[in-house]
């Protein structure tokens, strides 16, 4: 009896160092195996033509996300300006993009920080295409830091890329379009702890969250004018009844999610020993 109370003892000591690792160092463990299932589709799903005759604007569009979007919208015929600080990343992407699509993508260079270089740069957007139909807001900045290591330029240095950066280039052509009586769809590209708050990102996290309410707001109010304002999560991205994020939001805050990894064979003895303290 006493060498099986011991053994148990043994067993218990090993699960809990198991279920402690795993919780410390959930992110190095293998990808699960659910994936497999649900492979990702790489394919555009709206039809050839869908964008013709459209002109698009995307701040950020000469790398990563904005590159991206890009090439999508003018395969699918629009003809795209895009815009950021570095001209000749800009250049590249649009000789590389134009080239692959068969459509003209022009560059702008543009700092959004500056409120009169955003009107210098939609200047010349008018001039090259007219007003766009779509504008992205997908320009940002972002680092890790901790909160107490902050410096006043480094909270402003993100909150004006990403919040004034936004709101000037939003501002600006939403004014003109409203003068010229037209409408427009506007996007931006903000991240899922926007709404939950992070730590480590904090000048992020809150002008993102500034990013959401600033198209709440004109969503409310320049809906009348045909302006229309979504944002999406990259990464988790959420519609009105689910996020399609393949489960990473509530995996991330479940306090007992990282249980998964808990082996069948630990489960039994777990099991085993939470009925031989029932009642106690």
């Amino acid at each position: 009896m006493a060498a099986s109370m011991f053994r148990r003892a043994e067993l218990l000591r090993s699960v809990r160092t198991s279920v402690h690792s795993l919780w410390l160092h959930g992110s190095a463990a293998p990808p699960l195996p659910q994936a497999k299932f649900f492979p990702p589709v790489e394919g555009v799903m709206l039809p050839t033509g869908s964008f013709k005759g459209r002109v698009a604007f995307i701040t950020g569009g000469g790398t990563g996300l904005g590159r991206a979007m890009t090439t999508t919208l003018s395969q699918l015929g629009a003809q795209c300006v895009i815009a950021s600080r570095k001209l000749d990343v800009l250049q590249k992407t649009a000789e590389e993009i134009s080239s692959q699509t068969g459509n003209k993508v022009h560059v702008v260079q543009l700092d959004v920080r500056d409120p009169e270089a955003v009107s210098r740069c939609v200047d010349q957007v008018e001039s090259l295409t007219g007003l766009p139909d779509v504008i992205i807001n997908n320009a940002a900045g972002n680092f890790v830091c901790p909160s107490e290591r902050l410096s006043p330029n480094a909270w402003k240095s993100i909150t004006d890329i990403v919040l004034n950066g936004t709101a000037f280039v939003t501002l600006e052509l939403g004014k003109r379009l409203i003068q010229s009586q037209r409408g427009a769809s506007f996007l931006a590209i903000t991240t899922i702890y926007a709404e939950s708050g992070s730590g480590f990102v904090v000048p992020s996290a809150s002008a993102k969250a500034g990013v959401e309410a600033l198209y709440k707001s004109l969503a409310s109010e320049w809906g009348r004018y045909g302006h229309r304002f979504n944002i999406i999560q990259p990464g988790p991205i959420r519609t009105k009844v689910i996020r399609f994020d393949g489960g990473e939001y509530v995996s991330m805050a479940g306090e007992f999610n990282e249980l998964r990894r808990v082996t069948p064979d630990q489960w039994n003895i777990i099991g085993m020993m939470t009925r031989s303290t029932k009642g106690s």
